[in-house]
């Protein structure tokens, strides 16, 4: 019987995470899931009191919540409310037997730290990050997509503010990086991205 193939791919939001993600999947095999649809899930059964920072941004629009809270601030918040639903996202991993040979699973609520202290020797699970310090890219991404909403719903201010917490997001992954040994790929947005993700995860 062969071994299931579990794969995790975390990074800085912009860098292109569910698209590696699509494209690893498909060469080789697996479904792919973003840890957006378990955190989804999530918030239907969740006790707010319990899980605050999964419900952080209730009641607030893009615009409002960018200006309540310092680009630190959010990039912090992100980091911790990983912590906070990680066991959620560590029982689909353990025990989701549906897909039997594996899956991708890919998200900003994936970090270093915390693969590192769940996962560390585990060779049936593999984990890579993904990180691109191209500002120009990310203000590209954050200025045509948006990240908490509709870019036309952002004053282009407040982009700049998505942009600097989307980089210190990105500085904190990378020290975690330091500390665990975990694979880093500096994304350059070509088609050679996949396939340095792969031979970062150990497939040729």
């Amino acid at each position: 019987m062969s071994r299931r193939k579990i794969i995790l791919i975390g990074g800085m939001p912009t860098v292109g995470k569910s698209t590696i993600a699509a494209r690893v999947a498909k060469r080789l095999d697996l479904p792919w899931i973003s840890t957006d649809q378990i955190r989804t899930l999530m918030m239907t059964t969740a006790n707010k009191q319990d899980y605050p920072l999964l419900f952080n941004a209730d009641g607030h629009t893009a615009e409002s919540y960018l200006t309540t809270y310092t680009a630190d601030e959010i990039a912090t918040q992100e980091i911790q409310q990983a912590d906070e639903i990680w066991s959620t996202i560590r029982h689909f991993i353990d025990s989701d037997w549906v897909w039997r040979d594996g899956f991708v699973l890919e998200g900003i609520n994936i970090t270093p730290s915390l693969v590192a202290e769940t996962y560390g020797g585990n060779e049936d699970i593999k984990a890579v990050f993904l990180s691109d310090s191209d500002t120009e890219r990310t203000r590209t991404v954050v200025y045509t997509r948006g990240l908490f909403g509709p870019p036309h719903e952002t004053p282009d201010a407040l982009k700049e503010k998505e942009i600097e917490w989307t980089h210190l997001f990105d500085r904190t992954i990378r020290e975690q990086i330091e500390k665990t040994g975990l694979p880093l790929v500096e994304i350059e947005k070509t088609e050679r991205d996949v396939d340095r993700v792969l031979i970062a995860l150990g497939y040729s």
